[in-house]
């Protein structure tokens, strides 16, 4: 059964103080319109951003450097506590971890990078106007792959602990409010702000089709569809690189028995280019209609897990403003 605390917001702030010695925190700090994860020293702790959706970054690029020398061992760090870290994040890591912690493919500078880091989710108490989570499935506040999920309301911090190095953690938090309140069950506040945010989600996304009507209307479509939506797209690659569950890379050999991994993606051209100069997706029709394919067909077929959680972000980068959700609803009508 899990438990919830409720700590004051200064008992909570003094806990996370004292594990600036221990970790390196990083957590989302807005910047004028920005919100993105920042490394947390004392002075930037009043100024964190909870339950607000969602940092620019995906939680993938702590993960998954976009450049390394994969032959050269990281170097020892102090572990990591990500605080803030959405749901559509969080569940983005059913397939990353399927993909990288393969026993046939096994990457171990990923996992050694899972295994140091404590993952703090957090509740979306708003909503952001591309956000459709719940279309897929899923829920605006963390169910799976949290190893603490926290909340604030009211001048209250709610927490509570969903893996052994998170009821570690969370004992060494607890101890600093020692009037800390324990609940076997969710406080009903907290209820009721989660039933109406994914109200609103339902009910702003309700012509957006679900995942299995969006992977057959997919693999039915025909091309004239995906040549009129190609046409505004610049192949920058910023759906690929901003998204949570993509993984593509290249590996480049240099001198000195150097093996650098650089994150790829599909929508640059020369993506599938053979040595022989074949190349399936050389129009950009195809490279586009690819994409679509691989996050609701390829990926989910291969590895059991969604690849699109539906944080929005695709949408919001493309400097094309081509809107995977309009082309959708489009698809499906």
């Amino acid at each position: 059964m899990t438990s919830y605390y409720q700590l004051e917001k200064t008992a909570w702030d003094k806990a996370l103080t004292s594990l600036l010695g221990s970790f390196r925190v990083f957590a989302p700090i807005l910047r004028g319109k920005t919100l993105d994860y920042e490394l947390i020293k004392e002075e930037h702790i009043p100024h964190i951003v909870y339950n607000t959706p969602k940092p620019v970054v995906p939680l993938k690029t702590f993960f998954l450097p976009v450049k390394e020398n994969v032959v050269v061992e990281p170097e020892d760090a102090k572990p990591v506590i990500i605080l803030g870290v959405p749901a559509c994040d969080l569940s983005a890591l059913d397939l990353l971890d399927k993909f990288f912690m393969a026993e046939e493919y096994h990457d171990h500078y990923y996992e050694k990078r899972r295994k140091e880091t404590v993952l703090i989710g957090c509740d979306c108490h708003s909503t952001n106007k591309h956000c459709h989570c719940t279309s897929y499935g899923l829920n605006p506040y963390p169910e799976n792959n949290q190893d603490i999920s926290i909340s604030m309301l009211n001048g209250h911090a709610i927490i509570s602990a969903f893996s052994p190095r998170g009821e570690a953690l969370l004992a060494r938090i607890t101890v600093m409010d020692p009037a800390a309140k324990t609940f076997d069950e969710l406080p009903g506040s907290l209820s009721d702000i989660r039933s109406k945010v994914k109200r609103e989600l339902e009910k702003a996304n309700r012509l957006l089709p679900n995942y299995q009507e969006t992977t057959d209307a997919v693999i039915n479509s025909d091309r004239a569809i995906w040549e009129k939506y190609a046409k505004a797209c610049v192949s920058c690659g910023a759906c690929a690189t901003i998204c949570p569950t993509c993984t593509c890379f290249l590996l480049i050999d240099r001198p000195g028995f150097e093996k650098v991994r650089q994150l790829d993606a599909c929508q640059y051209p020369g993506f599938e280019r053979t040595a022989g100069g074949e190349d399936p997706l050389k129009k950009l029709e195809y490279r586009f209609k690819n994409r679509y394919m691989c996050k609701y067909l390829y990926r989910p077929e291969k590895f059991d897990a969604i690849a699109c959680t539906g944080c929005g972000r695709c949408i919001e980068a493309c400097i094309a403003k081509i809107n995977k959700n309009e082309l959708l609803v489009e698809l499906t009508k």
